[in-house]
């Protein structure tokens, strides 16, 4: 099971490794420490090059994250407001979050962008109130590739490193993967189960 998982990264080749880290950052089916440490894996065993792996992985992972800006600037809070109420449950957020994340970005300004690439809990949920802010496109993607291109640098060379430490190392990153998406599944399920607004719906007609 281990092997499989591994190979079913791996066997998308480049183009696979960038549409999993676009969709990891709409809606996270499988972490990108997991995509990036196995795809460091890969380079280390020479089934991959790390550049490619890096461009691949850092333009997903940029093309996930305008998605949630390009929704920000798109919608605005007028109309964005009712999609998270209605949608909130499966999101796992609630209105509360969009304006408590649009307050730290309008707090710590737009460098935020950058440096939330390194966060596992913010890096994509700050996107949105970027766009909601309208910050230049230009800048956002900048900021964002560039972000994301340390983060996924970091992770692909730490990875590749323990693989050349450790024998077996590939074989151990398996199970941490199986774990990772079982832990990821079951806390999505409890995210939806337990979820409750904090903020109630306004009725549309008043």
């Amino acid at each position: 099971m281990n092997d499989f998982i591994i190979q079913l990264i791996e066997g998308g080749g480049y183009l696979g490794i960038a549409f999993l880290m676009a969709l990891e950052n709409v809606f996270p089916p499988i972490p990108s420490e997991v995509i990036m440490g196995v795809a460091g894996v890969a380079v280390h065993a020479g089934r991959m090059d790390f550049w490619q792996v890096l461009w691949w992985g850092t333009l997903g992972a940029t093309v996930g994250n305008y998605a949630w800006f390009y929704l920000g600037k798109r919608l605005g809070y007028e109309r964005l407001r009712p999609f998270v109420e209605k949608h909130g449950r499966w999101l796992t957020m609630d209105w509360s979050h969009v304006e408590a994340s649009s307050q730290f970005f309008r707090k710590h300004g737009q460098w935020v962008v950058f440096f939330l690439r390194f966060s596992p809990l913010m890096r994509t949920i700050i996107s949105l109130p970027a766009g909601l802010a309208h910050m230049g496109t230009g800048r956002f993607l900048i900021f964002t590739f560039l972000g994301s291109a340390v983060w996924n640098a970091a992770l692909i060379g730490s990875a590749t490193l323990l693989a050349s430490w450790f024998t077996g190392f590939e074989e151990v990153l398996g199970y941490i993967v199986i774990g990772m998406i079982a832990v990821g599944a079951v806390w999505y399920a409890w995210r939806v189960m337990t979820w409750r607004p904090s903020t109630p719906a306004e009725d549309p007609a008043e």
